[in-house]
């Protein structure tokens, strides 16, 4: 049985070594090929690298390059290459969880669930359930919406899984496939982290039905009372508890029925209402344990910023070419990550020490960059502003 040689550790890694991890990882699993003697695959990740580095689209990049094809020729290829839905789905999570550590699936651990959604001002490609309708943001209610899974391990946050949610999906229907990709690469929940999104009543049902533990905040449905809190008989009555503490609450709807329990977590300084969660199937240590805890989820929402940060903007109608680009900025964080776990981090004990300020996330999306122009050249020229001259350059 041959052993893993470990990477040695380093406190810098150079572009080509950047390059070189996040485009095999990116053709192995994605299977990308080459699309005439202009478009090969390496071109192709190239360019798309580089529309990453400055959160620009496939034409920007295409024009700032001066041996790339043309931007109507890449998105040519990728049209031909492009797999369905459900395909590309696999391969992209497959490049996800190329680099999760071995550790993670060694026992289980605390992850957490959530949805993202992309603005969108056009109509769609084919059908309308490839669009979900939402609160308006940005001038617009209409969203290419996604949803990731992500482990939490010392610190370290990777997404191990991502699936387009469609306009009819219900958060059963999410859970279900996430929670399935987990489950077939050999990763474990100790409990799940969800949104507020997710207190409902069927998804509880069909978490206990799956025996799978989770911990979210309850959502205070109804019209508002003049009553004292303390003589409502909803979730609205723990508002009125001045100390700490559990409860449990039967979550009814008239047609069915689930008990979870409560932890109410009353936030110090006197501020003025307590926090309120609904938990089922582990024992949490303290109230102040389950606020702390459920602070951690917010690493998802760090998670998508940076995945905004190198998401290529497009115009497309396309949900799988949308959902590709959004698959590749996840990889990148991935790899980040990977890269502090396994090659800049210390070793402390049997603690790892990150130091995230010798590659930043930014530092290494403009190493791809690099790499891009120093094999497709930089087209890039200053232009003058009309009537001015540029300075002249000074001799030797």
């Amino acid at each position: 049985m041959h052993r893993e040689i470990p990477t040695p550790r380093k406190d810098t890694v150079s572009a080509a070594e950047v390059e070189g991890l996040a485009g095999g990882i990116l053709t192995a699993a994605l299977k990308l090929r080459d699309h005439g003697y202009k478009c090969l695959a390496r071109t192709l990740l190239l360019v798309l690298f580089f529309a990453v580095s400055r959160a620009s689209s496939i034409h920007d990049a295409c024009q700032r390059l001066s041996h790339a094809p043309s931007d109507q020729a890449v998105r040519d290829a990728l049209g031909a290459w492009m797999p369905p839905m459900p395909e590309l789905e696999r391969r992209l999570n497959q490049a996800l969880q190329a680099k999760l550590p071995k550790g993670l699936r060694k026992k289980a651990r605390p992850m957490a669930i959530d949805l993202t959604e992309v603005c969108y001002y056009g109509r769609p490609r084919r059908s309308q359930r490839e669009l979900r309708r939402g609160q308006r943001k940005a001038g617009t209610t209409r969203f290419h919406c996604y949803a990731t899974l992500y482990v939490i391990r010392r610190g370290e946050r990777f997404t191990a899984a991502v699936t387009y949610v469609w306009k009819g999906d219900s958060m059963e229907d999410v859970l279900g496939r996430l929670l399935g990709q987990a489950r077939r690469i050999g990763l474990s929940v100790r409990y799940l982290l969800l949104d507020r999104g997710f207190y409902t009543l069927p998804v509880v049902t069909y978490l206990k039905s799956i025996g799978c533990p989770f911990l979210m905040p309850v959502v205070h449905r109804g019209k508002r009372s003049k009553k004292p809190l303390s003589q409502l008989k909803g979730t609205r009555r723990f508002l009125a508890w001045k100390r700490s503490g559990w409860s449990e609450h039967l979550m009814d709807n008239g047609k069915a029925r689930a008990s979870v329990k409560i932890c109410v977590a009353c936030r110090p300084r006197g501020r003025a209402r307590p926090l309120v969660f609904a938990f089922w199937g582990f024992r949490p240590a303290s109230p102040a344990w389950v606020r702390q805890m459920y602070r951690k989820r917010f690493g998802i929402e760090t998670s998508y910023r940076q995945m905004n940060q190198g998401r290529v903007r497009t115009c497309s109608r396309d949900p799988r070419l949308r959902l590709l680009l959004v698959g590749i900025a996840l990889v990148l964080r991935n790899l980040w990550v990977w890269l502090h776990h396994q090659v800049l981090g210390r070793v402390r004990g049997r603690a790892l020490e990150l130091h995230l300020g010798r590659l930043r996330l930014r530092v290494m999306l403009l190493m791809l960059q690099r790499c891009a122009e120093a094999v497709l050249g930089c087209a890039e020229t200053l232009q003058p502003a009309p009537g001015q001259m540029l300075p002249a350059a000074s001799g030797p």
